[in-house]
């Protein structure tokens, strides 16, 4: 059928009726009348040579072809008010959905992200943190901020930084850990990946002790289990810069190990838009700043 010939307000009626259930309900939404709204959709179903609702003693019920052009409506006029929401007062607005782990989110983007809208007012980003696992394509993400060493099946990575590992511990915990040996008498949290510690004790020149204590899938959850006396963590401590500095954490040894760097990444199959582009050449320029 030619889309052309289909009326716009007939569908805008259809679509609110079965999304609300009700005409006298649409109306409502669309300022017009309960009969404007059964006009309408008559039309639209004389059109389409189909009913579209079963008229009910008290309202209405979709008939199967209703159910089927309704999600197919409502996303479309969905992607139609956001694409028209981007513009204001005669400009565009550009929208980039930046995926990122919630450690470099709060730790180190969101700190300078107003610079970011100062230079680039017109983009409105997203923002949506994770534990390092979000699927970039299912997620809607135009990039996503990572951690890992820059190999990731069809995408492009771009290093940001560097995030060496160390431990910290609670202030009470601190007079404990004179020297890294002692380390052996606390409990130690650990991520996701198993070698962490065992790594940063190689570094120390220690054979690394039995594991025991909880696992977390977060720093952010282990940092804050760290001040509630739970044990030691190893974090990537620039990202706990100001939990440091406040001494709510502390960090009793400088020995680090590094097992991945921070990565600005976006697929090859997705061609960059003027909005990641921009995003990607800001978050290069701060990060080497």
């Amino acid at each position: 059928m030619d889309v052309s010939k289909l009326p716009l307000n007939a569908l805008r009626a259809f679509e609110a009726s079965a999304r609300l259930c009700s005409f006298t309900r649409a109306g409502l939404e669309l300022r017009v009348s309960q009969t404007a709204v059964s006009h309408q959709v008559k039309t639209l179903e004389d059109v389409l040579q189909v009913s579209l609702f079963e008229r009910l003693p008290r309202g209405v019920a979709l008939t199967d072809e209703g159910l089927a052009l309704l999600p197919v409506l409502t996303d479309a006029f969905r992607r139609m008010s956001e694409a028209l929401s981007r513009f204001e007062d005669g400009n565009y607005r550009e929208v980039l959905t930046v995926g990122a782990v919630a450690t470099f989110a709060t730790g180190w983007l969101l700190p300078r992200l107003a610079g970011f809208a100062k230079v680039h007012p017109q983009i409105d980003l997203r923002l949506k943190t994770n534990n390092n696992r979000a699927d970039i394509l299912a997620d809607g993400l135009d990039c996503f901020l990572r951690f890992g060493d820059g190999a990731w099946h069809a995408t492009n990575a771009e290093k940001l930084m560097d995030a060496p590992l160390s431990p910290i511990c609670s202030p009470e915990a601190a007079p404990r850990l004179s020297e890294p040996a002692d380390l052996v008498n606390e409990p130690l949290l650990r991520s996701y990946r198993m070698d962490e510690w065992a790594m940063w004790f190689q570094a120390a020149s220690l054979p690394p002790p039995r594991a025991r204590g909880w696992m977390f899938d977060s720093s952010l959850a282990m940092v804050e289990a760290v001040t509630q006396g739970a044990g030691v963590a190893l974090v990537p401590t620039s990202m706990f810069s100001r939990q440091l500095s406040s001494g709510a954490i502390v960090q009793p040894f400088k020995t680090s190990v590094l097992t991945g760097s921070y990565w600005l990444t976006w697929l090859k199959s997705r061609e960059e838009t003027s909005a990641m582009r921009k995003f990607r050449q800001w978050m290069l320029e701060t990060a080497d700043g």
